[in-house]
């Protein structure tokens, strides 16, 4: 039996409490080795310095070529989780190495950080650039654009009875400055984490209607500072909202940005 027949995984795997959502999708035999191989790394069950499993038992466990684990070996190198010695086998390196701009790598590591730290820094990322290109936006945003980001605020405003609604113009908000801004290698940077996260459960939360009123004012905030071209007050709202809008969902995290549970 191949890992492409199996729900159950394949024999003999290590124990995990989630499977890639990607292996339920195979594309190709080598994607879903890839998948597994960056989960199982990522997880811990292949614990940094470890050596992998030989080529045979690669081979033998996903009823796969050696062309095929070889490839999939290649692969977790160019992400920076393995390096492949002759006669020393395959190590697992450290993650300061890891690219977590790497989709599977990203959504491992998002999966299993039972700290949320790697969506807290993926916050910190996101507040910093998307600060820039909302004070960007404040300095170029031609008239026309102005009244597209205004209608969008409106259709957002909208959107409050229908919180799977909301969350869709919220991001078509975000994108529409982002693209004003003319930050391309923000936004794609941008694009390709959040869109990763925002397929955890945990980043997303689960918003009130309170939370979607004060979301929708820090919204209006944002609309208004780069209406009246003030760069470094787009700036600001944009960094309330976004660290603000994660502390409310944070999970363990309530009020005040940071503020624990019970502090």
């Amino acid at each position: 039996m191949t890992a492409a027949s199996s729900q159950s995984g394949p024999t003999g795997s290590p124990s995990r409490s989630l499977e890639p959502p990607s292996y339920r999708r195979p594309r190709r035999l080598g994607d879903t080795v890839v998948t597994y191989l960056v989960d199982r790394i990522v997880s811990g069950a292949y614990p940094v310095d470890t050596v992998l499993p030989t080529e045979p038992e690669l081979c033998q466990e996903f009823g796969v070529s050696r062309t095929v684990v070889r490839e999939s070996i290649k692969l977790l190198e160019a992400k920076g989780l393995v390096k492949a010695t002759p006669g020393r086998g395959t190590r697992v390196l450290e993650p300061i190495g890891w690219n977590l701009l790497d989709p599977l790598v990203l959504e491992a590591q998002i999966r299993h950080d039972a700290t949320l730290s790697i969506l807290d820094d993926l916050i910190n990322v996101r507040a910093a650039l998307e600060c820039d290109m909302a004070a960007q936006c404040a300095r170029v945003i031609t008239p026309a654009q102005a009244e597209e980001l205004k209608k969008q605020a409106n259709v957002l405003a909208e959107s409050l009875h229908d919180p799977d609604r909301y969350g869709r113009e919220d991001v078509a908000f975000h994108e529409m400055i982002m693209l004003v801004s003319g930050n391309r290698l923000g936004h794609a940077i941008i694009h390709g984490i959040h869109a990763k996260a925002r397929l955890s459960s945990r980043y997303n939360g689960d918003p009130n209607r309170e939370e979607l009123l004060q979301s929708l004012a820090e919204h209006r905030q944002i609309e208004s500072m780069i209406l009246q071209r003030d760069a470094q007050g787009a700036a600001a709202a944009m960094r309330v909202h976004i660290l603000g809008s994660w502390a409310r969902r944070r999970p363990g995290v309530r009020g005040a940005m940071g503020q624990e549970d019970g502090s």
